[in-house]
């Protein structure tokens, strides 16, 4: 999976990952014209995804806004994966994290029968939470460590492992668990602490990062690839409000493009 990130960066020039939460609420105007709202958000994501494939390493679907269609939620969600260009990883958004025996499932499910190349992940409960994902092969498995969330701070900065506080106690001990997995182990940590970020790239060198927090939340790409971006360690950085809704009229598909492409300019230092 490594390998395959590298390439896609080095070939695209990009560490752009697109994220795709498609709210009803603000979907532009022009798909607001009494169509079914599953055929709305249909369009609406695969036009984005087509608008910023050539600034995309890789598009992260957040599956709450899919699974809030209803039944017909998951099917607009193979749907919208099935568009994307081979030369994009395609990351679930799922945030799972369950006991052994659930989480081999849900595994399954992601990795197996729904075709994703990542997915994000809780350690909250613990290695055998964590274990089923990174049993797969040629996938990554990002686990929350210091999220770019305001209430990140209510654990994951304040409570602390041994003097250590909790999410590079996190980073560590996933850092460990890779040592031998099948798949591959990589952290989500938030743009918006960025000397988190420098802290958990030195306690993780090797591990891929997903970078959530520029755009919206008010993180600097800057100062991300500062902190974190090294030749041992990749980092993704994910937008999505920025990009997703730049515009909310008929031009919202180039909008999109130049949100897009003014991101990649930022974190290569253009």
């Amino acid at each position: 999976m490594l390998d395959r990130l590298r390439h896609i960066q080095q070939k695209k020039e990009t560490a752009v990952c697109v994220g795709l939460d498609p709210d009803p609420e603000r979907l532009p105007t022009p798909l607001r014209d009494g169509r079914l709202l599953t055929d709305a958000v249909r369009e609406f994501c695969a036009t984005i995804i087509e608008a910023t494939a050539p600034y995309a390493a890789a598009y992260k679907p957040n599956f709450a806004f899919f699974e809030a269609l209803g039944p017909a939620g998951l099917t607009v969600l193979d749907q919208v994966t099935a568009a994307l260009p081979d030369d994009c990883l395609l990351i679930a958004d799922a945030k799972r994290g369950d006991i052994g025996h659930s989480a081999r499932f849900y595994a399954q499910s992601v990795y197996e029968n729904m075709g994703f190349d990542a997915c994000t992940v809780s350690p909250y409960l613990g290695r055998d939470s964590v274990t089923p994902f990174l049993e797969h092969e040629d996938t990554c498995t990002f686990v929350l460590a210091r999220t770019s969330n305001d209430g990140a701070a209510d654990f994951q900065g304040s409570c602390t492992c041994d003097g250590t506080p909790l999410y590079r106690h996190i980073a560590q001990q996933v850092a460990e668990w890779s040592t031998d997995a099948t798949g591959t182990a990589g952290l989500v940590v938030g743009a918006t602490a960025p000397e988190a970020l420098a802290e958990i790239r030195r306690d993780a060198p090797t591990l891929p990062f997903l970078v959530p927090g520029v755009g919206a939340q008010g993180g600097d790409p800057s100062a991300v690839m500062d902190a974190a971006a090294t030749d041992d360690g990749l980092v993704l950085v994910n937008s999505s409000r920025s990009i997703l809704y730049a515009s909310e009229e008929h031009d919202y598909a180039d909008a999109a493009a130049q949100a897009a492409r003014s991101l990649r300019d930022a974190l290569n230092g253009r």
